[in-house]
C-alpha cells in the first residue's frame, strides 16, 4: 500500500455560471479602474481573485493505492505433431522453468492454457490442424488487457489459423514463441491431391498423389503401394515432388477402402504422414436386364412392371407369343412385329447384360442349342441367370434338357403340384441374407432352442409348383411338403437362381394377403449380381466413432474366432456373439488411426479408422515463420528450446526491448487499485479572509498617498 497525489479538484460553493458572472463583473471593474488610472487597483484585483479562488474551493486528492499483479499467459501446444521425438518433453521442461522463473519475479500471476490433441477437441476445433490462435483468443477473453504482461507460446510453430492480417487485439503485450524440435528437421510426406468419393463398380477412378521429401539426400523415384480392400496391393514407382495420377479399380458396391503407403525416407520425423486412407463408394451403373417370357400369362405383366418400375434398370423384354412349332399356315414374317434378334442378343451383346431372366420359357426351335450354350458360358464366366419356371418345366420341353441344363441346380421330376401352400423359409433360408428377415416371414426360432420351429409366415398362398430334385445349391424357400421352391447356386464364376413356381405374381396382387414379391426379387437379383451385403459367407467391419463392429454372415452353425491385425502389426483374437441365425457380431474400441484387417481363416475384411488429422501432419517440421508476424508486431522474441533449453526471463519496463538472443521479457504494467482517497483544501477560510483583508488594506493605503 502506498500514497500518491493524483489530482487537483474543484468543488465550487456557487455554481460555475454564478462564478463566471462574478468574475466578469470583477474584470469589468478592474478595466474601468485601469482606464481611470485608479490607485491601489492591483491590490483590489488581488482581493477579488482571493474571493473567487475561495468560492471555487480547490483541493488536493491523495489516493491510497494497492498494487495489482500483472498476468503472464503460457499457452502450451499439445497437438498431435508435438508427439514427434522429444517435443513434448521439451515443452514440459520449458513450461516448468517458465512458471518457476516468472513466479520468482514477484507481482506476476501465471495462467496456463493447453491446446489438446485433435482427438480431444470439440466444436470448431474439428476443422483440423493446430488452432493455436483460436485457443489464444479464448484465453485472452477473461484477462484485462491492462494487466497482460506477456504471452508465451510453447509450440513447434506449425499453426494453421494465423490470420492473414495481424489482429489488433492480439498486440497488447509481447508475444514470445518457444519452439520445440530442431532447426535441421526433414521428413517424407505423402500428399493426396485428389481423392474420388464415388465410382462405378467394375470401372476405375483416378486419384492424384505427390510424394515430398525434404531430406537433402532423398532419392527419386519412390516406391508406392496402393491397396484396395483385401485385394493384392498395386506397387508403383513415382518421382519425388511431382503429381502422379493412379487408376483405382472400384471392386464392389459400397465402401472400397483404399490405402496408399510410401516407405520411410532417409530422415523421418513421423510415419503417420507416409500413408493415406480414403473410401471410394462403389455405385452400380444402370443395370441392363434381359427378360425373355414364354407364352403370355397373368404374371408376365407383374415381372415387367416390377423391373420397369426401377429407375436403375434398363429392361429389354421379349415375349414369345407363338413358337414356330405351332403351324397354322401363318406366314413367318407375320409371327411378330419385329424379328426376334437371337444372334444379337445371345451372341453379340450377351455380355453387356447384367442379368438374364427366363420367365416360363420352354425349349423349342426359336432359341437354338448353340445360343443356350452361349448363355451357359455367359453364366460360367460371371453372368447372372434367373429362371422362373411354369408347368412346361416338367415336360420334355424343359430348359433342363438344353445345354443350359448343366448350370441349373434343380432338375424336374416330371410332377406339377396344384395344391394351395404357403412358401416358408428353410433352415438355410433363415440364415441366407437373400431371405432372412423378409417382411412377414415370421420370427426365427430362439438361438438357445435350435429345435424350436419358426413362426408361421404371414404370406399369401401359392397354388402351383413344379417338383424338382436339387442337385446342388441352397434351397432358401420351400413349398408344399417342404419341396424346393427357390434355389440359389453358383456355377463357375456366375450365379443362378430358380423360382420353381409361376405364382410369385399372386403376392403382388395381394391374393390371400400377398407377400414381399418386390423385396424378394430385388434381393435375388442383387445376390445374382454379387452385391456384397447379400453374400451368404461374408466378414464385414463397420467403423462407428471410436469403435469397430465386426459382423460375420455364414450358413454354418458356429463362428470361428476372428483375428484382428492393427495398423502397428499387433494382433488380437475376437470372439463373435450370435445375434441371429448365421449372424455374429463383435465390437472393439480403437484409438489408433489406420487400416485394421480382420481374418477368420475363410473370410477377410478391412476397416479404415480415420486418417490422422491430414492438416496437422501436412508438414511436421518445426518452423518460426508462421507466428513471426505476430511475434514481431508485439515486440516479442523467438527462442529455440534446442539451443536455449533454459531461457532467461526478465522483468522489463514499458517502452524498452522485450526480448534478446537468449532472453525474453515480462512487461511491468504498474497496475493498481485505489483503496482510499483523502482530500486537502488549498484555500482554507481563515487564509482567504486574511489575504482579502491584507489586499484591501494595501489598496486603501495606496489610495491615501
Amino acid at each position: 500500500m502506498n500514497s500518491a497525489i493524483s489530482a487537483i479538484v474543484f468543488d465550487p460553493l456557487l455554481s460555475w455560471e454564478a462564478l463566471a458572472a462574478f468574475a466578469a463583473v470583477a474584470a469589468l471593474l478592474v478595466v474601468l479602474g485601469a482606464l481611470r488610472r485608479a490607485k491601489g487597483l492591483a491590490w483590489r484585483a488581488a482581493a477579488i481573485a482571493a474571493v473567487l479562488g475561495a468560492l471555487a474551493n480547490p483541493s488536493l486528492v491523495e489516493e491510497q493505492r494497492k498494487p495489482v499483479d500483472d498476468v503472464a499467459l503460457i499457452l502450451i501446444d499439445d497437438s498431435d505433431s508435438q508427439g514427434i521425438g522429444d517435443r513434448r518433453a521439451q515443452a514440459a521442461a520449458a513450461r516448468q522453468a517458465a512458471v518457476k522463473k516468472i513466479g520468482a519475479l514477484g507481482g506476476v500471476e501465471v495462467r496456463e492454457v493447453t491446446l489438446p490433441p485433435s482427438s480431444l477437441r470439440v466444436g470448431s476445433e474439428r476443422l483440423g490442424g493446430t488452432r493455436l490462435i483460436g485457443a489464444l483468443r479464448n484465453a485472452l477473453a477473461d484477462i484485462p488487457r491492462e494487466r497482460l504482461s506477456a504471452v508465451l507460446l510453447i509450440t513447434d510453430g506449425q499453426v494453421h489459423d494465423v490470420p492473414a492480417e495481424i489482429a489488433a487485439d492480439l498486440i497488447g503485450a509481447p508475444v514470445h514463441q518457444l519452439l520445440t524440435g530442431r532447426r535441421d528437421e526433414a521428413d517424407r510426406l505423402l500428399v493426396v491431391e485428389q481423392a474420388p468419393k464415388f465410382g462405378v463398380v467394375g470401372r476405375t477412378v483416378t486419384m492424384k498423389i505427390r510424394v515430398e521429401d525434404t531430406a537433402p539426400d532423398a532419392r527419386s523415384p519412390v516406391p508406392v503401394m496402393v491397396t484396395v480392400g483385401s485385394e493384392p496391393p498395386l506397387r508403383l514407382s513415382v518421382p519425388l515432388r511431382r503429381s502422379v495420377e493412379i487408376d483405382i479399380p472400384v471392386v464392389n458396391p459400397g465402401q472400397n477402402v483404399v490405402q496408399i503407403e510410401v516407405p520411410p525416407g532417409t530422415r523421418e520425423l513421423t510415419l503417420e504422414n507416409n500413408r493415406a486412407l480414403f473410401v471410394v463408394n462403389g455405385v452400380r451403373d444402370r443395370l441392363r436386364v434381359l427378360l425373355v417370357s414364354g407364352e403370355p400369362y397373368a404374371g408376365e405383366r407383374a415381372w415387367r412392371n416390377l423391373l420397369k418400375g426401377d429407375p436403375a434398370v434398363d429392361l429389354v423384354h421379349f415375349t414369345i407369343l407363338r413358337t414356330p412349332s405351332k403351324d397354322d399356315f401363318t406366314p413367318t414374317r407375320e409371327l411378330s412385329l419385329i424379328q426376334f434378334p437371337m444372334r444379337e442378343l445371345f451372341d453379340q451383346k450377351l455380355k453387356e447384360f447384367d442379368l438374364v431372366i427366363f420367365d416360363r420359357y420352354e425349349s423349342g426351335n426359336l432359341i437354338t442349342r448353340d445360343y443356350f450354350r452361349n448363355i451357359a458360358n455367359y453364366v460360367n464366366n460371371g453372368g447372372a441367370l434367373l429362371v422362373s419356371v411354369g408347368p412346361v418345366y416338367a415336360t420334355p420341353r424343359t430348359l433342363h434338357r438344353t445345354p443350359l441344363g448343366p448350370v441349373l441346380p434343380a432338375a424336374p421330376t416330371g410332377e406339377v403340384l396344384e395344391t394351395p401352400f404357403k412358401p416358408r423359409l428353410t433352415t438355410i433360408g433363415d440364415r441366407h441374407p437373400v431371405t432372412a428377415g423378409l417382411p412377414g416371414g415370421g420370427k426365427h426360432a430362439p438361438l438357445d432352442k435350435p429345435d424350436a420351429k419358426r413362426d408361421e409366415p404371414e404370406w399369401g398362398r401359392w397354388f402351383r409348383m413344379v417338383t424338382t430334385r436339387v442337385e446342388r445349391g441352397n434351397t432358401v424357400l420351400a413349398g408344399l411338403d417342404d419341396k424346393p421352391l427357390v434355389v440359389l447356386d453358383r456355377s463357375g464364376e456366375g450365379r443362378v437362381a430358380q423360382i420353381l413356381s409361376d405364382h410369385l405374381w399372386l403376392w403382388n396382387r395381394g391374393v390371400d394377403g400377398g407377400g414381399p414379391q418386390a423385396e424378394l426379387v430385388r434381393r435375388i437379383a442383387h445376390w445374382l449380381m454379387k452385391e456384397p451385403d447379400l453374400e451368404e459367407e461374408a466378414l464385414r467391419a463397420v467403423v462407428s466413432g471410436g469403435r469397430i463392429e465386426v459382423r460375420r454372415q455364414t450358413l454354418a452353425d458356429s463362428f470361428k474366432p476372428v483375428t484382428m491385425t492393427a495398423p502397428d502389426g499387433s494382433t488380437r483374437a475376437l470372439a463373435l456373439v450370435p445375434v441371429a441365425p448365421g449372424r455374429g457380431v463383435a465390437a472393439i474400441a480403437v484409438d489408433k488411426p489406420g487400416l485394421y484387417r480382420f481374418d477368420d481363416g475363410q473370410q477377410k475384411a478391412v476397416a479404415a479408422v480415420g486418417n490422422p488429422d491430414p492438416l496437422e501432419f501436412s508438414d511436421v517440421r518445426t518452423t518460426a515463420e508462421k507466428l513471426k508476424p505476430i511475434v514481431e508486431a508485439s515486440g516479442g522474441g523467438t527462442l529455440w528450446l534446442a539451443d536455449s533449453p533454459d531461457p532467461v526471463i526478465r522483468a522489463v519496463s514499458p517502452g524498452r526491448a522485450m526480448a534478446g538472443s537468449d532472453w525474453i521479457g515480462i512487461r511491468r504494467n504498474g497496475g493498481y487499485t485505489v483503496a482510499g482517497v483523502d482530500r486537502y483544501p488549498l484555500l482554507p477560510g481563515i487564509a482567504v479572509a486574511l489575504l482579502f483583508l491584507f489586499a484591501i488594506g494595501l489598496a486603501w493605503w495606496r489610495e491615501g498617498r
